[in-house]
């Protein structure tokens, strides 16, 4: 790598990396939000959607805004916007406000993870693209893994508001960073001519925000009440009329034509069932062990550690080896490790066994995880248009959070009235296996590997 590149790269995962954690630092801080603030299973459910649900909402409007004012721009905007958000979440004295602070943080959130993706298909070509997307992939993911981890440690040894506030540290420094590549680099990366679709993105927000509403407070009024059935309603809605207004709009949000290409359509699908499942898989395992097992936050975030290992250990390597093989059979093969590894999670009992029932599991998932997150990315980039990798990656990561938004709040439909119990976990992760299951049948049938040519 040049100096550039290696900077980039840098920056790529840093500012990506505090969207991805704090979307999952959460799982182990529920207990002790709920403790402090109050709020019963819809609150909780919030905490974790509201961030989710802005994200997802805005993830599109964001990659047309990465191809419109430049990568560097955009990714400051929301680098700002993001720590402005957590010190607020840090200080708030009522669970309202911190759903309140959530959601602004999903709205910042939404302008990193594009940008960054952006970033490094604009620097780099070739084999390197895939290398770089290889470690991206590998600590991003590794950082929606740990924060189980991170989280527990700060539930434990201080406060779950020292989960917040600690963004502003490596904020800082991604900051600094994009500073020294405006003088090292100052070309400019804008796509002349491009429009933003502001009514696609007004009916794309609509449709996944009443939507998220029913499916959430359905579970404590019920389908048929007035709460739920007219969110839900003018949700589907909504999103009819986003579809039909991407097919008609001379400058859409999401064009259709990138779903022409059989590796982007496919390559999506497979991340609505595996994200879908990632959403409420390591969420059910932080909680069964808190709730049930009565382990403390720090432990419970440690029990998943095996996941970000194995992800971070495997996803450079499946980067390269894709990048000879093809993506296919790794997108494949990885998700069907991961199902087998939440199938044997489903035989954990009343009174939690790590060791022998849940670890062998954790384990699988962990493979299945790091053979599949780099291939899946690397082979939705691959079939974006020239100069479209920003709304290619905004589609594909709207897509992962819309997936966990929804898994998230279903939550309460899959694992029954009582979440937190031992036949709830095992009715999750029975849901979550079917998930990743679905999602490798997808990949085996849908993508098809990279022709190979000669030098």
């Amino acid at each position: 790598m040049t100096s550039v590149q290696r900077l980039v790269l840098v920056i790529a995962v840093l500012g990506s990396f505090v969207a991805f954690l704090d979307g999952s630092i959460v799982s182990v801080a529920l207990p002790a939000i709920r403790e402090e603030l109050g709020g019963g299973l819809a609150a909780q459910q919030w905490v974790i959607d509201g961030y989710l649900l802005s994200l997802s909402a805005l993830i599109l409007l964001a990659g047309s805004l990465s191809d419109l004012l430049g990568r560097r721009r955009v990714l400051a905007l929301g680098l700002w916007g993001f720590g402005a958000a957590s010190v607020l979440i840090a200080v708030a004295p009522s669970i309202e406000l911190l759903v309140a602070g959530r959601v602004l943080q999903g709205v910042a959130g939404a302008l990193l993870v594009p940008s960054s993706l952006a970033l490094i298909t604009q620097t780099f070509s070739g084999p390197a693209q895939a290398a770089a997307i290889g470690q991206w992939t590998a600590w991003t993911s590794g950082a929606f893994i740990a924060g189980p981890l991170l989280g527990g440690l700060f539930v434990d040894l201080g406060s779950w508001r020292w989960a917040f506030a600690v963004n502003v540290l490596p904020i800082a420094a991604t900051l600094l960073a994009l500073a020294r590549l405006r003088r090292l680099d100052a070309a400019e990366e804008r796509m002349r001519g491009v429009r933003i679709d502001w009514a696609g993105a007004v009916l794309g927000a609509v449709g996944l925000g009443a939507t998220v509403v029913a499916l959430i407070e359905q579970g404590s009024l019920g389908w048929t009440h007035p709460l739920v059935l007219i969110p839900l309603v003018v949700g589907v809605l909504a999103l009819v009329g986003f579809v039909v207004r991407q097919a008609t709009a001379a400058q859409p949000m999401v064009p259709l034509e990138l779903f022409r290409s059989r590796n982007v359509a496919a390559g999506n699908l497979a991340t609505l069932f595996v994200y879908g499942a990632l959403g409420i898989g390591t969420l059910i395992v932080a909680l069964y062990l808190q709730e049930v097992g009565g382990w403390s936050a720090t432990l419970a975030g440690l029990a998943i550690l095996p996941v970000t290992v194995l992800n971070i250990a495997l996803a450079p390597v499946a980067g390269r080896l894709h990048g000879r093989y093809g993506p296919r059979w790794f997108m494949a093969g990885g998700p069907a490790l991961a199902a087998a590894g939440f199938l044997l999670m489903t035989g954990a009992g009343e009174r939690p066994d790590y060791w022998l029932g849940l670890l062998p599991g954790l384990v699988l998932f962990g493979i299945g995880l790091g053979l599949t997150v780099t291939p899946l990315t690397a082979a939705v980039l691959g079939g974006a248009p020239a100069g479209r990798s920003g709304i290619v990656s905004a589609v594909n990561n709207a897509v992962a959070r819309v997936a966990g938004l929804i898994t998230v709040a279903l939550l309460g439909v899959i694992a029954g009235a009582e979440v937190f119990d031992a036949d709830g976990f095992r009715r999750t992760a029975l849901a979550t296996a079917a998930l990743l299951a679905v999602g490798a049948v997808v990949s085996a049938v849908g993508i098809e590997n990279p022709r190979r040519t000669r030098a």
